[in-house]
């Protein structure tokens, strides 16, 4: 409340009081008081009354005017005149508490004589008024009019401020001059001595609504006595992002180049931005998600950058370089705020915080209000121009608008400043999705008490996109992380991780707690509670109740203040320890640590004499500080060497007893040596082919050496039917060679054959057998002759006979032609030593065809015409042969299914047996016999 009171006295009466009472918003509360001295003042409090007469002279009068305001200021106006008596009565007026108030108080001294004087004020409430007439006459009179008038508004921001107050004393002035007493009350000269007291009057402002949808905050004007209400720039980004303009305009872009958010429009700050590097967040390059935020103020550029994607952990530099936290200098401020790291420039009242998932800008209003543009827009409380484009023209869309605002990266050559507008990127998911039941959690009630505060409706419409967009990342956390620290911001706290099953968990360290609402900055054993500077509250990882943190930049939690080493342990005051070899003490005041270098006990004097041994500095179970000398064998450090062993021998050592280097000999190894070379006990040994022997384990005992057994091999002379035993060159005995073909009949005889040699079957004679050696490999082949049709019953009595072949019977004179027809026998294959297993049915044409030769007497010459009986149509077969190794393999060969007469070209001379190669002579000859037994059959 302020009580604004006038207060007249005099030399010798009770001082009388006039007040008015009443409560203008907590950050203005003052006091002001009007007081005039110098007069004689008699009566009781509530009525005039009138006194005797003061004796009357020149002595010389003050009145003084003072002014108290909350802040202990004073502001006195004094005038001085000559005044021969006076008679003042005294007035005390008050009222109850009002939303406005104006205190007046006119005080009027007669010139001549006995003149009336009045005491008056005045306000919204009822006021008595008193006048009164006594006293003598005086030469000189002064008026002094003060009036007050204070307002009352009610305090709905986070920050409070207090008006300002100076001090300024008046002189005797005429006319209409005026000066200020303070900051907030002015004092201006009507006429005639006539000083009016009028303090600044402040109605109470209209609270406005924020285009954002966040709480206005109360600013304090210029002159420091009034306030105003302000709406804060306040910007956010998050999700694979999702931006909220400075003046709530919601929207999504999925660029993935680096953005300007905040610049200048008309430069005030030096080298001053907010940037925001973007990149491909899904393996199909669809949606985007902020990764590095860039803030340039004058010399310094800070990049708080992702250290994973879709973490909470952010690396911060400053110009290039790695910086611990906190960090403060050239004006910016760089800490850690819960799960928020903030970059704040105090001169500029600005903080932007990122966590890894969002960022946030607030900046004043006053200070950038009408003055920002990029991806955040313009600050002044108007969305229909946050999509303006560089050149200043307004874009359809916020999605085609934050393609212009890119910058140049190095390190992202793909992206290129000045891009003509594009169609905006469609937000909604093609394929219709159930949004996460995460998302349902803004509009119920774990949100609810928010709700009123800030409408959670775009957060929502984020969450849904990022849920069906990127369902396996869990970016829809972001948008309820954003919330509620939009809620936070507006001093609504939220506790919200708890009610999402595990889904967005935060986990914090060991030694610390997770608070969905903890204190901005902690308290530290080194600092007090920090005032707040964006929100009320922070989600983070905070010490558990009964401990501290140590200080900001030691990240430990204490119990008591003491003091922490290099060690990170917390001691108590006047603990002693040892830490780095350095005996330590934990003082209060200082340094806090004060230590000196440890000093260790001492020791006997080890003496390593001997070869081989040096000394070794080994730690102390007791004292680790102070190690312990021992003395250590090296082997490598010895001289004698190990000797060279013969064969069959090895080197043996041993180390005597107090002594480092060993002693060598060679001892046996107990083995058979035989041409540079060592065998085991009972492993063979090769001496020559004609013998078997092996390495006993008798010991020769003048060499030491095991001795060698040899047995002459045993040969074999017997050989099978078809082979003969050939001496081998290099070999002790001679091997069974086959050089005649063995061939098993069908009654299971075996019937050996000379190469070219054939014979029929003993028991069949239309199965003849032939052998062939040809490239020196022995091949049998059996032939099977296959009669053609034949029925007695159509042959003549007694006409029916064997054809030469001995197998087929005929009643057909022997020298009729036979047709061209095919022909089946059974015969084994034989094929690159491999032989079929059974008897395989082949085919062959077979038989006449018309053949003539003329003399033709236009062509004067002889016309031939030749025919054959060849194949027409023909298949492959596969028959299994078996090879002398026992494996087996599949063979194909051609089966002719028909046979006709084709014509073919008659050959003008005949082949002579001497253009042959010797190769197929060979040939021919040794199948000549087989086809001489087939070919009866064609007699």
């Amino acid at each position: 409340s302020t009580a604004v009171s006038t207060t007249t006295s005099g030399p010798s009466s009770p001082m009388s009081t006039a007040s008015t009472t009443t409560s203008p918003p907590p950050e203005f509360t003052s006091t002001v008081t009007v007081t005039t001295s110098g007069v004689t003042e008699t009566g009781p409090t509530r009525k005039p009354t009138t006194s005797g007469p003061t004796p009357s002279g020149s002595t010389p009068r003050s009145t003084t005017i003072v002014t108290e305001f909350s802040s202990s200021v004073t502001a006195t106006a004094s005038h001085t005149t000559l005044t021969r008596s006076t008679t003042f009565p005294g007035t005390t007026t008050s009222g109850p508490s009002s939303t406005e108030s104006t205190a007046s108080t006119t005080v009027s001294l007669p010139s001549s004589s006995t003149s009336p004087m009045s005491v008056t004020t005045s306000g919204t409430t009822p006021t008595e008024s008193f006048t009164t007439t006594s006293g003598t006459t005086s030469r000189n009179f002064t008026t002094i009019t003060a009036t007050t008038t204070t307002t009352e508004r009610v305090s709905t921001g986070s920050t409070s401020t207090s008006g300002l107050t100076a001090t300024s004393s008046a002189v005797t002035t005429s006319g209409s001059d005026s000066w200020w007493l303070c900051n907030c009350t002015n004092a201006i000269c009507i006429e005639d001595n006539i000083v009016q007291l009028v303090p600044i009057v402040c109605n109470p402002p209209p609270k406005p609504t924020c285009a954002n949808g966040l709480s206005p905050v109360p600013v304090i004007d210029e002159d420091g006595c009034c306030w105003h209400w302000e709406c804060d720039c306040y910007c956010t980004g998050w999700g694979d992002p999702h931006y909220m303009t400075f003046d709530g305009l919601y929207y999504s872009y999925q660029g993935n180049c680096t953005y300007v958010l905040v610049e200048e429009i008309t430069k005030k700050v030096d080298n001053f931005g907010i940037y925001i590097d973007n990149y491909h967040c899904d393996t199909r390059d669809v949606v985007s998600c902020p990764r590095t935020i860039i803030v340039r103020h004058e010399t310094q550029e800070v990049r708080l950058a992702t250290v994973k994607p879709n973490t909470l952990q952010v690396e911060v530099t400053v110009n290039k370089q790695p910086v611990a936290l906190p960090y403060k200098k050239f004006g910016v401020s760089i800490y850690e705020s819960g799960i928020n790291h903030v970059v704040e420039i105090p001169e500029l009242k600005m903080n932007v915080t990122y966590n890894g998932l969002s960022f946030s800008i607030r900046m004043p209003y006053s200070l950038f209000g009408n003055n920002t543009h990029g991806q955040c827009g313009i600050c002044n409380n108007n969305t229909a121009d946050d999509c303006m484009l560089p050149n200043g023209n307004i874009a359809e869309n916020c999605e085609t608008m934050a393609d212009h605002w890119q910058v140049d990266d190095l390190s992202k050559p793909q992206c290129s400043p000045g891009l003509n507008p594009t169609k905006a990127p469609s937000t909604t998911p093609v394929q219709p999705c159930k949004e996460s039941s995460i998302c349902e959690l803004l509009l119920g009630s774990v949100f609810e008490p928010c709700h009123s505060f800030v409408r959670p409706e775009k957060y929502y419409a984020a969450c849904v996109f990022d849920s069906c967009v990127l369902p396996s990342l869990d970016l829809e956390c972001s948008s309820l992380q954003v919330y509620a620290a939009t809620c936070a911001d507006q001093s609504v706290c939220i506790d919200w991780r708890s009610h999402t099953n595990g889904v967005c968990s935060y986990k914090c360290p060991s030694n610390k707690e997770y608070r969905a609402c903890g204190p901005i900055k902690e308290t530290t054993c080194k600092s007090s509670q920090r005032n707040e500077t964006s929100t009320k509250y922070v989600e983070g990882c905070f010490c558990p109740n009964g401990t501290m943190l140590y200080d900001d930049g030691v990240d430990v939690c204490v119990k008591t203040c003491g003091c922490v080493g290099v060690d990170m342990i917390p001691r108590e005051f006047g603990e002693k320890f040892t830490v780095d070899c350095q005996d330590c003490i934990c003082l209060e005041g200082g340094n806090g640590i004060v230590c000196e270098p440890h000093v260790c006990a001492e020791q006997n004097k080890t003496s390593c004499d001997g070869e081989g041994f040096y000394e070794v500095n080994e730690v102390n179970s007791e004292d680790s500080c102070c190690p312990i000398v021992t003395c250590k064998c090296n082997t490598s450090l010895c001289t004698t060497k190990a000797p060279k062993c013969a064969l069959g021998f090895e080197v043996d050592s041993y180390i005597p007893s107090g002594q480092c280097c060993p002693w060598y000999q060679c001892v046996p190894k107990r083995v058979c040596v035989h041409q540079n070379a060592e065998f085991l006990p009972n492993s063979s040994v090769f001496v020559d082919k004609c013998q078997n022997c092996f390495c006993t384990n008798e010991v020769n005992v003048s060499t030491q050496l095991n001795i060698i057994s040899c047995e002459r091999i045993p040969c074999n002379t017997y050989c099978k039917p078809g082979y003969e035993l050939q001496p081998v060159k290099g070999e002790c005995c001679g091997r069974c060679v086959q050089t005649k073909c063995v061939i098993h009949t069908a009654n299971n005889s075996d019937l050996i054959l000379s190469p070219g040699e054939f014979k029929n079957d003993p028991y069949n004679n239309c199965t003849i057998y032939s052998c062939s050696n040809i490239h020196n490999q022995l091949i049998s082949s059996t032939s099977e002759i296959t009669c053609p049709a034949f029925n007695e019953e159509s042959c003549k009595p007694g006409t029916i006979a064997f054809l030469p072949n001995g197998c087929c019977k005929t009643c057909a004179p022997l020298d009729s032609p036979t047709p061209c027809s095919v022909r089946k026998r059974k015969d084994f294959i034989t094929y690159r030593g491999c032989r079929s297993v059974d008897r395989v049915v082949m085919t062959e044409c077979e038989g006449t065809c018309g053949t003539f030769s003329l003399y033709s007497a236009e062509a004067n010459s002889m016309e031939h015409s030749c025919s054959c009986c060849r194949e027409s149509r023909t298949s492959v077969r596969r028959a299994e042969l078996r090879c002398p190794s026992g494996h087996s393999i599949t063979h194909k060969y051609i089966y002719v299914e028909s046979c006709s007469c084709q014509d073919t070209e008659c050959s003008s001379r005949s082949q002579s047996s001497e253009s042959r190669s010797t190769e197929e002579n060979d040939k021919a000859s040794n199948l000549h016999h087989v086809k001489r037994a087939i070919s009866l059959t064609s007699k």
